[in-house]
């Protein structure tokens, strides 16, 4: 099919040229004296994405999946409890990997489409007047359903238990594109990926951990050995990596660390704001309902759209991909069928996101769910105009 793919999943996400031509390089020694001014320079500045002047950065060949196993591994030990609450499929793939590495998780069950509700972790981390929980674990952005939960209430509501455990957040669809502040919400480890608001191809896994995080790492009691973050501590304070990093990754980020400081975080924030908002008016004039139940929390980086009982939502991202050359996501876990999701965030415009709304309004009415033709179109279109600056 001629033309270019439209991909509007929640991951990953377009790749800019510039980061695309960044990456095209060959390969050099990374043990050269030569090579810790790229290192050390991205490592200073990604913990401004994270929004901490504290914490410390890591990089690693792996993926936001492998952080979580990271994060579990060098703070906590086999058999120790932590409470994490499940509203959505990584959440839930979060739970799992937590139960496979021997952690005994105590699940607050939200429904899906549903945010973290803070008042539960508070009830729960009260009652355990041991403090047996080691750990809580959340996850900031649920791509699954397009709910984004207020982790600073999170971190209210560990406080005003009065309880020490540790703040465990995956930010994979929220870090770099969304207000992320892990100083001043009290995050002890925030779990990103490269394939999402970092704008790259996956590959890259991103943690940013608190001093308090990083004086756990001594009394973990796990197996580790790839993912022994003390190897990085050693070998990032020279500018080098304890193994082979993935070279064209690092350049990549270099590049998208120096796009996202230019238009300064408070400004990427509001600009994945103002697009959200023009794809849930799209939505709410076909008529369709968002998957995330409170208006309140819906997510900024990508939008989990129902389909009516009769519709296929499978179907509709069938129909899309293949007529129009259209990538939409998919729904996971108990929604597939039920939810397509678009996703909204990394390197797009307001162009590129009406391009994608016409593409779905073609295909609903392609698969037989019935919209009025070019209703969502202009009710973005409507929204980007009036709030251009």
């Amino acid at each position: 099919m001629s033309g270019r793919n439209f991909l509007f999943v929640p991951g990953p996400t377009n790749v800019p040229d510039r980061i695309l031509r960044a990456m095209h390089r060959a390969q050099e020694d990374h043990r050269s004296s030569a090579f810790p001014a790229l290192a050390k320079g991205i490592l200073a500045d990604l913990p401004k994405i994270f929004g901490t002047a504290k914490g410390q950065a890591f990089v690693l060949p792996a993926s936001g999946t492998a952080m979580w196993e990271a994060s579990i591994v060098n703070a906590l030990s086999p058999g120790d409890r932590v409470l994490a609450v499940r509203n959505g499929q990584f959440s839930h793939l979060f739970i799992d990997a937590a139960q496979r590495l021997g952690m005994q998780v105590e699940i607050i069950e939200e429904p899906w489409g549903g945010a973290v509700q803070p008042d539960r972790i508070r009830d729960a981390l009260k009652a355990d007047k041991a403090g047996a929980f080691k750990a809580v674990l959340v996850v900031h952005n649920e791509t699954a359903t397009g709910v984004t939960s207020d982790i600073a209430a999170v971190r209210a509501a560990i406080d005003g238990a009065g309880h020490g455990a540790l703040l465990m957040v995956d930010g994979v669809s929220s870090v770099a594109s969304l207000e992320f502040k892990l100083d001043e919400w009290g995050v002890d480890f925030a779990i990103a990926g490269s394939q999402k608001g970092f704008m790259m191809p996956a590959g890259l896994g991103i943690l940013c951990v608190s001093p308090k995080g990083l004086a756990t790492f001594a009394g973990s009691k796990s197996n580790r050995a790839f993912f022994d973050l003390r190897d990085h501590v050693t070998h990032n304070a020279t500018g080098y990596f304890p193994y082979t990093p993935a070279l064209s990754g690092l350049y990549g980020l270099r590049e998208s660390l120096d796009m996202l400081l230019a238009e300064g975080m408070p400004n990427v924030a509001a600009r994945h704001k103002r697009l959200g908002e023009g794809v849930r008016r799209a939505v709410a004039a076909w008529g369709l309902k968002n998957c995330c139940t409170d208006p309140c929390r819906v997510s900024d980086t990508v939008t989990a759209i129902v389909v009516p009982e009769s519709g296929d939502a499978e179907k509709v991202r069938d129909v899309g991909f293949r007529k129009y050359n259209l990538a939409l996501g998919a729904g996971l876990g108990p929604l597939k069928g039920k939810v397509f999701r678009i996703g909204h965030l990394g390197d797009l415009n307001e162009l590129m996101l009406l391009g994608a709304l016409a593409g779905t309004e073609m295909t609903l009415i392609d698969t037989g769910i019935q919209i009025t033709r070019g209703a969502g179109v202009a009710a973005a279109q409507a929204w980007y105009q009036g709030s251009a600056k």
